[in-house]
């Protein structure tokens, strides 16, 4: 922070923090469309985000209704997924062959 501002751009773990969220939950947002980096990163790429945009989006109680859903659903849908391949592997931590399981899995 120079001269008690924001910079005019953020990095994710800056926009996190603005928003009072998790580093881990800026690409959920991004890939939900409610972010949307500066100009066209790579996928691998460091993205960075307007503070304007940011600080605007912060004032939308709709848009912030949006965010935390978002964030809940993608948390709930990685979580789902671990304790399904939780629940397919076997005991020394191998998953289990394609014959061996229900058909609803194959």
């Amino acid at each position: 922070m120079l001269l008690g501002q924001l910079p005019a751009r953020l990095t994710a773990e800056q926009a996190a923090w603005v928003l009072n969220c998790q580093p881990h939950d800026i690409p959920a947002l991004v890939a939900a469309k409610l972010l949307k980096p500066l100009g066209n990163p790579p996928a691998n790429g460091i993205k960075f985000f307007a503070t304007v945009d940011l600080l605007e989006s912060t004032k939308d109680r709709n848009w912030l209704v949006r965010m935390s859903a978002t964030i809940y659903q993608h948390w709930q849908k990685q979580n789902a997924s671990k304790k399904s391949r939780a629940a397919i592997s076997l005991p020394n931590g191998q998953a289990a062959p394609a014959e061996l399981l229900p058909a609803a899995f194959v």
